[in-house]
């Protein structure tokens, strides 16, 4: 299949998606408390939990974060500077009561690494971080990316960066410049959509670097069409997760 026809076949499905045929448009983020969206507390739910979102299912992370915050006892792990105050057996009972941290030690170590990130560069308020580099994609990924990457772990991750982003804007008040910078965000149902429409093969879907090279091949059949790659994620990982609904043919 050549590129000319796998837009063809992109562009179908995203009418398909538009059109509620894709399973259902429920997404894992949907479940979350409602917070005010320009609020410190909404910015948080939607940071924390990311670095903790691999190798898992989606929906129980965030079912897990939504009981986490819900339980007076344990809603003190999404504020940064109460974590940095809180002993670590507090902190990891509460991330562990309801499975947001699924191992006991390394994932809590995570979480409270990056509060005391938040805490130490951005004054406790992670909105300070895009606000510091203009609201400007290109500026934030190299910000954490590239020039303090050992401080975001796993937020630094090709997949998670591009994807909490992605979350960020749908689900938050902010508004990025150079939305275009924001790459499809090459998780296993991406990956595997990417492979079934044939944009790369059997060969790449088995490397280690297959999320580098999914990101690159969007960027390219994607370049001069009204198109961002990050608007493909949703429809692609709707058509993995319900098993490949056929493609309706015009």
């Amino acid at each position: 299949m050549n590129k000319k026809e796998i837009l063809k076949q992109v562009e179908k499905l995203l009418q398909m998606y538009k059109n509620g045929l894709l399973g259902g448009e429920v997404m894992p983020e949907d479940g979350n408390p409602h917070f005010k969206i320009n609020s410190l507390e909404n910015y948080n739910y939607f940071t924390l939990p990311m670095a903790l979102n691999y190798q898992r299912n989606s929906y129980k992370l965030w079912e897990s974060a939504n009981l986490t915050w819900k339980d007076n006892s344990t809603r003190f792990v999404f504020n940064t500077k109460l974590v940095s105050k809180s002993s670590i057996e507090d902190i990891k009972k509460s991330l562990t009561k309801y499975k947001v941290a699924l191992q006991p030690n390394k994932q809590p170590e995570i979480w409270i690494k990056l509060c005391n990130t938040i805490n130490e560069l951005f004054d406790g308020d992670i909105r300070n971080l895009f606000k510091n580099n203009g609201y400007d994609i290109n500026l934030i990924k190299n910000y954490v990316q590239k020039q303090n990457k050992s401080k975001f772990p796993y937020l630094s991750g090709n997949k998670i960066c591009n994807y909490w982003l992605y979350v960020l804007y749908q689900y938050t008040d902010i508004k990025f410049k150079n939305l275009e910078a924001l790459t499809i965000a090459p998780d296993t149902h991406v990956v595997k959509a990417t492979h079934r429409l044939g944009l790369i093969n059997d060969r790449e879907l088995e490397l280690n670097n297959v999320q580098t090279i999914v990101i690159d091949r969007w960027n390219e059949l994607l370049k001069f069409t009204p198109y961002k790659p990050i608007d493909l994620h949703t429809p692609l990982w709707l058509w993995s997760r319900n098993g490949f609904i056929e493609i309706k043919k015009e």
